[in-house]
């Protein structure tokens, strides 16, 4: 089940996709991680679909990764006396914490105090994904009064986004400690948290966690910009939520932010996804847009690790016709000559240290010998990241001992993740390793492959050993 290809998929599941025989077709029609949204569906409702993931994964004897997305805050305004109000530009509109008095066209509930507290003059509220703006004009601790400046429909329930504004709330709601407590006893590879503004917010998620999943980061706020290299120091996995950057940053600057982010997770040999509206046309018909196919190859060639599809897989009406097509896309895009020139030309700097130091020469042995694969074999995942980093030329075989491992390095570029047993010296592990990318294969008797790895084995961290093997 080795895919023709280094960046991998990443499909939502939802109410189009909640079948064994669905979610197979999805696997064999590229997907190499799931996600599982927690924003809707019961516990029920996503143990069912980890268990026909897990069943899939036996059957195909190929690592899977789930990813658990936490919902996170929403911020929403209250209800509506009599249904939805159309607020006018120009018109002044009040918002306060009285969610007893019920909204018409001259106020509305927010039962968010947080939000007043962090208000200031001139600060702009964003309702209903930016259809509707606002401008405070005066604020206190529990009112603000506003001008509308883009006038629309509201109704009741609506999202407010703050764009500008670190608000002091935590970016894991009570419902969220509930998700994640139950996630990490099914054994979820990924945790994605919402709503990140600073870099504080993935030390907290990482002192529940304590190791048992990779944490990514979602990037939808901009104060979450501002503290870009702070929160990918601190993340294990990167998301691009371009929905939500979408709503609160003007939609011009979302493709140089995109960039922006890609090239400090690859700097930092961070998986990065990016995620939202890739092929939102294939929600409702069969094909995508030729924009949207050129948005998806447009990742690619920056050097993506992932591409997400959200509603196109969990909700549309051709789930895998979409995952199909977003791995045609990756594929056509990766054979390109140019794809090659992109991913060097943005090959950042290394920092001075050995894993590093390895990686880089891995790349340049693999390059000068034209070795059939690179192999990482790696405890922690270390030592395969290390080598997705470098943009190698050669498939990247991920060898390790641990499960958990094997199925979060799903989601990182070129790597194909195999289970293994622990190794005890490094002739054994060469041998090892020469067998498996046969089995796999990844190379023919007699070509040249080329492995990384970490002595003493076993310890997190280590890479500082590469062989050149022959396989036999």
């Amino acid at each position: 089940m080795h895919r023709n290809r280094n960046a991998k998929i990443v499909a939502t599941l939802g109410p189009a996709s909640v079948d064994r025989q669905t979610i197979q077709a999805l696997f064999e029609a590229g997907a190499d991680v799931f996600r599982l949204n927690f924003s809707h569906g019961t516990h029920e409702d996503h143990k069912k679909r980890l268990d026909i993931i897990r069943a899939i994964e036996r059957d195909a004897g190929r690592p899977i990764g789930v990813l658990l997305d936490l919902q996170g805050p929403k911020l929403r305004l209250g209800t509506f006396a009599k249904g939805p109000v159309v607020l006018i530009e120009g018109a002044p509109f009040r918002l306060d914490l009285n969610r007893e008095l019920p909204g018409d066209q001259t106020r509305a509930p927010m039962p968010h105090p947080e939000i007043f507290t962090a208000l200031k003059v001139g600060t702009d509220l964003l309702v209903d994904d930016g259809r509707v703006r606002l401008s405070v004009e005066s604020c206190g601790p529990d009112f603000a009064e506003t001008r509308v400046i883009a006038g629309g429909a509201v109704s009741d329930r609506k999202g407010v986004n703050v764009p500008g504004v670190v608000l002091p709330l935590s970016a894991l709601t009570e419902k969220d400690r509930a998700d994640l407590d139950y996630g990490l006893t099914l054994g979820i590879d990924w945790i994605a948290l919402s709503f990140v503004q600073r870099p504080e917010d993935i030390v907290e998620i990482k002192a529940i966690v304590k190791g048992r999943a990779g944490i990514v980061a979602k990037l939808e706020k901009p104060a979450a910009i501002l503290s870009l290299e702070a929160i990918v120091a601190e993340s294990d996995a990167i998301m691009v939520a371009r929905g939500d950057l979408g709503v609160e940053m003007p939609p011009e600057q979302v493709p140089a932010i995109q960039k922006r982010i890609v090239r400090a997770c690859r700097k930092a040999g961070k998986p990065v996804i990016v995620a939202t509206q890739m092929l939102e046309s294939m929600v409702t018909t069969p094909v995508p847009t030729r924009a949207e196919a050129s948005d998806v190859a447009t990742a690619i060639y920056d050097g993506a690790d992932a591409v997400m599809l959200s509603a196109e897989s969990a909700s549309g009406k051709y789930p895998v016709e979409a995952v199909r097509m977003m791995n045609s896309i990756i594929t056509q895009t990766e054979a390109d000559p140019f794809y090659r020139e992109a991913i060097s030309a943005a090959q950042t700097t290394t920092t001075a240290v050995p894993s590093d130091a390895i990686g880089v020469a891995v790349r340049g042995v693999a390059d000068l010998l034209k070795v059939s694969a690179v192999v990482a074999y790696t405890s922690s995942g270390y030592s395969a990241l290390r080598m997705a980093r470098e943009r190698p030329k050669a498939p990247i075989l991920g060898l390790t001992p641990r499960q958990a491992v094997a199925r979060q390095l799903a989601l990182a570029w070129g790597v194909y993740p195999v289970l293994c047993h622990e190794v005890m010296d490094v002739l054994e592990m060469s041998d090892w390793a020469c067998q498996t990318a046969k089995k796999e294969g990844l190379a023919l008797p007699g070509e040249t492959i080329v492995i990384s790895a970490g002595v003493p084995f076993g310890t997190s961290g280590t890479t500082n050993l590469l062989r050149i093997a022959q396989v036999a």
